[in-house]
């Protein structure tokens, strides 16, 4: 089982985790992950990068505390709030259920966002530390 160790104390928000995730498993690649959920759930799925050919893999998040912090209700909300600028990609009430749903303390976090996608992909075990 291949080991991975995303290092949580380098994310201060959602572009240091891309950032993160690039400098781990992009590396020797022409390209990067884009900033999305969606970006992470294709990574998962291995098949390029650091994680082409891994069956199974274990990843260690450590500091994950700081990064739960740093994905936490502000992050989250200036991602829903930069989502909401763009007219047209994105539905707008959606958007704006789940900034109400963050503000009440009841939505999830980018961080919880992120969980999400790993739990999606029982090959890859997370470890929060």
């Amino acid at each position: 089982m291949a080991e991975y160790v995303i290092e949580g104390g380098r994310i201060s928000g959602i572009p240091d985790l891309y950032a993160e995730l690039n400098r781990l498993f992009m590396t020797g690649e022409d390209w990067r992950l884009g900033t999305s959920l969606d970006a992470l759930d294709d990574l998962l799925y291995g098949g390029y990068g650091a994680l082409s050919g891994d069956d199974a893999v274990r990843m260690i998040w450590r500091d994950a505390a700081h990064s739960r912090d740093a994905l936490g209700v502000a992050e989250t909300e200036r991602w829903l709030r930069e989502k909401l600028a763009q007219p047209g990609p994105f539905r707008s009430d959606d958007l704006r259920r789940q900034l109400g749903e963050l503000r009440a303390g009841t939505g999830a976090t980018y961080f919880d966002r992120v969980l999400e996608v790993f739990a999606d992909h029982p090959e890859v075990t997370l470890e929060l530390r």
